[in-house]
């Protein structure tokens, strides 16, 4: 798109590059060399004529008495342009006065906030539900809330990853309110435990004192303070500000139900093992319920390749030969609960009666029994959940479904002589 400033500027063809680049050889040209001129250059004397025009006007060519003189590019464009670009410079200073107004005139406004939501605060004190129509207003609303805060800060953060320049701008004041005793727990995607930047910061944090707990799946994004206020997202881009006692106890159930699934933020070649397994049981859980990749990277916060990735390894532990196969394996064999063990609490004993239906999607190494349990498939050592022998007469586990298929077809398989189908494991 062309502005009024560059329509009215006239634009150089080849015709006139021609010929500059022949006057520039010659040492000029004179009005009765344009025969001369337009021989040697293939053109005709009207399309010389217009090319000296041409090179005039746009301050190539300086005219003396009958003759033309080209001078240098860079002194033409200093000449042809210097009016252009003062008026530019001069544009450019009235658009950042306006801005800076605008800006000035937004903080204002955005000052006011805390006055609003304080008289509303005063005026139904039952509780409220404001919005706060952007970013601006936002940040600066709970800069002012966190700086207040008494107690506890509750958070909650969707995603695999946090831009490092948000985590710069929050790690002081996060630090600022631990240093005052304020209690913070923080929920976290498993995915943030394999991004560097987010490790960090989580790690500074908890030395800190900070509580951070990671789950496959968690709200989209939840602030709640001192159990008073809380911050929820806004389609328009800023956000829902609550004080609204039912709704606020509402957030805090289920705060405090996904808080006890969480598992605690840990770092280590084990810790990531373990969690990697757990998402790969969420993807597992997400394929039976016939969700797409990048549906499933979306909601566990994973890239899209990292998740087609698992989802292959899946395939082959499976023995699966499609995702809809894999989801319907892993629903039969009870592999798509939604919530991993609690690594802080006892587990509960396992169900004899499930114990051939829980096959593991990969084999755990050995355990330091004298002697551990092995697939009837393959042969590979695998321990019980708890890490001890299973009972006499407790049936065997298989590693994978491939595995636990062919021990059912051995067993199904009629003995020499027999007509009957054999019944021992």
């Amino acid at each position: 798109m062309e502005t009024g400033m560059d329509a009215g500027m006239p634009e150089i063809d080849g015709a006139a590059i021609v010929l500059y680049r022949w006057m520039l050889v010659q040492g000029g040209l004179r009005a009765s060399a344009l025969p001369r001129a337009a021989a040697e250059t293939g053109l005709t004397e009207e399309e010389c004529r217009t090319a000296v025009a041409l090179l005039t006007d746009t301050c190539l060519v300086q005219a003396d008495g009958g003759s033309w003189q080209a001078v240098s590019p860079q002194a033409a464009g200093a000449r042809l342009l210097s009016g252009p670009e003062a008026a530019l410079r001069a544009h450019e200073e009235e658009l950042r006065a306006r801005k800076e107004e605008l800006q000035r005139r937004r903080d204002a406004f955005t000052d006011l906030t805390p006055v609003y939501l304080q008289a509303r605060q005063h005026a139904f004190p039952q509780g409220t539900i404001d919005h706060l129509p952007d970013q601006f207003a936002v940040r600066a609303l709970l800069t002012e809330v966190i700086d207040n805060c008494r107690a506890e800060v509750l958070v909650s953060k969707h995603g695999g990853s946090f831009p490092e320049a948000a985590l710069r701008e929050a790690l002081p004041r996060d630090l600022s309110l631990l240093e005052r005793g304020v209690r913070m727990c923080s929920l976290y995607q498993h995915a943030t435990r394999f991004d560097p930047a987010t490790r960090t910061h989580a790690e500074q944090l908890i030395g800190a004192g900070a509580q951070i707990r990671t789950l496959p799946e968690v709200l989209p994004q939840m602030i709640i303070v001192d159990r008073e206020l809380g911050f929820l997202p806004s389609r328009s881009g800023g956000a829902l500000l609550i004080r609204e006692p039912d709704l606020l106890g509402y957030l805090l159930d289920v705060f405090h139900r996904d808080w006890e699934y969480a598992v605690p933020f840990a770092t280590g070649p084990q810790a990531a093992h373990d969690i990697s397994e757990t998402v790969k049981q969420s993807i597992l859980a997400l394929l039976a319920k016939g969700l797409k990749d990048d549906s499933i990277a979306r909601r566990l916060g994973i890239s899209l390749r990292t998740c087609r990735r698992h989802v292959s390894e899946l395939l082959v532990s499976l023995g699966a030969h499609s995702r809809f196969q894999a989801g319907a394996i892993a629903e039969r064999q009870g592999l798509t609960g939604t919530h991993g063990p609690f690594p802080e609490r006892k587990a509960a004993a396992p169900n004899p009666a499930l114990a051939s239906e829980q096959a593991p999607v990969r084999v755990p190494g050995p355990t330091g029994s004298d002697r551990p349990v092995r697939c009837p498939g393959c042969g590979d050592a695998l321990p019980t959940a708890d890490g001890r022998q299973p009972a006499p007469g407790r049936p065997a586990r298989h590693c994978s479904a491939a595995c636990r298929a062919r021990a059912y077809r051995a067993r199904r398989k009629p003995e020499p002589g027999g007509g009957g189908a054999a019944t021992g494991a």
